[in-house]
């Protein structure tokens, strides 16, 4: 039987949202638009909106809705900025961040991954305001630089000197921080050439690869 994809959005955003105090009603428009189910393998669809990350194939995983929507609503997005999001996985996190933004650079460093992603946002209609490129994202994407906001969905040792830099002044950057197994989920802002962050969860994503990463 084909589950009720309009019904599991709804009880994830009540449940899995709204409960844990996700209130930016943009974030929660948009993860009650976004069919989360058309970003995973279709053998597995039916994890599609567990509250737990899923696999998504190439050894990599989804984040959790809640973490999604947390990462988003961080960022305090007003839908005039361009955004960095590093780690596209199967695309699920920058079609959410292209629907509270104008525009959505978003880099993966595995082709297979990065062609899935372009795929998803063609058949979901999100790939107009959103590009996805291959590459490292531990080095941002300086092309297109500076960001208003970046968000990276992969743990690093540090955080990458690169995306500070590519990081606009004013501007917000969300990314978890830590070992292998723990990671702090940070806020770091950037204002009149000053950085501050702080801690806004602890959290575990999948290593951050690339040159500023995890080697």
């Amino acid at each position: 039987m084909i589950p009720d994809w309009l019904t599991e959005r709804r009880d994830m955003v009540e449940r899995q949202l709204r409960r844990r105090r996700i209130r930016d009603p943009r974030v929660l428009s948009a993860m009650l638009a976004i069919p989360r189910e058309e970003f995973f393998p279709t053998e597995n669809r039916v994890s599609a909106y567990r509250d737990e990350p899923a696999q998504i194939g190439y050894g990599q995983t989804i984040s959790q809705p809640y973490m999604t929507a947390l990462m988003a609503e961080l960022l305090e997005l007003s839908g005039t900025e361009k955004v960095l999001d590093v780690g596209s996985g199967s695309g699920y996190h920058a079609a959410v961040l292209g629907a509270l933004t104008a525009r959505v650079i978003s880099i993966e460093l595995l082709p297979g991954l990065a062609a899935l992603a372009r795929q998803n946002l063609e058949k979901t209609g999100r790939a107009e305001n959103i590009s996805v490129v291959c590459g490292d994202g531990s080095e941002g994407y300086p092309d297109e630089s500076p960001y208003d906001a970046i968000s990276v969905a992969a743990g690093a040792p540090d955080i990458p000197s690169s995306l500070l830099e590519q990081l606009a002044d004013p501007g917000q950057l969300v990314i978890p921080v830590g070992d292998f197994d723990d990671q702090e989920l940070r806020v770091v802002t950037k204002s009149g050439g000053r950085i501050t962050w702080r801690i806004a969860t602890h959290c575990r994503f999948v290593p951050l690869r690339g040159h500023l990463g995890w080697r």
